[in-house]
């Protein structure tokens, strides 16, 4: 059972952590990646044989897409593509500040990107429209119907 693509906030969400140097690699298949306001961190888990990846971050638990943590992690294991420019203007983005702000994501991108050049948005979203056609392509999986808790799927340590 695959993913659904995610919102594309969370393609400029990864950008950001991964600038914000948020993501911890445990190992080759593990990291943590902490919130952005630091006050949560996320585990994500890939079974790169499986084509298998979980977090518990929401978006993935209640929302059936990958969140920006597991987006974050595949980016920093060259899985997807990653943008230096793109990412450093997001990692200062106040992301939680926005989110509780406004509801709508797209009035969180605006706001967020409300002081760059037409040309920079240009660019951020025909990267954020790669990303998600390379999510296609790449039909990742949710771990088997068997493991019913990250702990489960990741097995005993």
């Amino acid at each position: 059972m695959g993913w659904k693509l995610p919102p594309k906030i969370k393609v400029l969400e990864a950008l950001g952590a991964v600038s914000g140097n948020k993501v911890h690699v445990l190992s080759s298949e593990k990291a943590e990646v902490e919130s952005f306001d630091g006050s949560e961190k996320f585990l994500v888990i890939w079974k790169p044989e499986k084509s298998a990846i979980t977090s518990n971050d929401s978006g993935s638990e209640y929302g059936g897409y990958l969140g920006h943590p597991s987006l974050a992690f595949l980016m920093v294991l060259g899985v997807l593509p990653f943008d230096l420019y793109l990412g450093r203007k997001l990692a200062e983005v106040p992301w939680s500040k926005l989110k509780n702000r406004y509801k709508d994501h797209l009035l969180i991108i605006k706001e967020a990107t409300i002081n760059w050049s037409d040309l920079d948005k240009q660019r951020m979203d025909k990267f954020v429209d790669w990303i998600l056609k390379m999510l296609e392509g790449l039909d990742l999986n949710k771990p088997d119907e068997g493991p019913r808790t990250l702990t489960e799927f990741v097995g005993k340590e």
